[in-house]
């Protein structure tokens, strides 16, 4: 991974307590709370604002021909 975004106390006690909820690893809730906005979100909007067209064959955004693969 190129860059790792720190969380702030507030939001890291959120993610420990979704993660306690859902009885996984803050590591994979983490994932899994990306995964779901990759979903949900409107493709749309996202990919008119990508700066990196390089990544969408594989991008959780491109519904249309999205190849991207769950981790375990």
């Amino acid at each position: 991974m190129a860059y790792t975004p720190e969380l702030s106390q507030h939001h890291s006690a959120i993610l420990r307590r979704i993660a306690w909820a859902m009885e996984m690893s803050m590591t994979r809730t983490h994932a899994d709370i990306f995964d779901y906005l990759g979903r949900t979100l409107d493709p749309g909007k996202i990919c008119s604002a990508c700066r990196d067209k390089t990544k969408c064959p594989s991008c959780s955004f491109n519904r249309k021909g999205a190849s991207h693969a769950k981790n375990p």
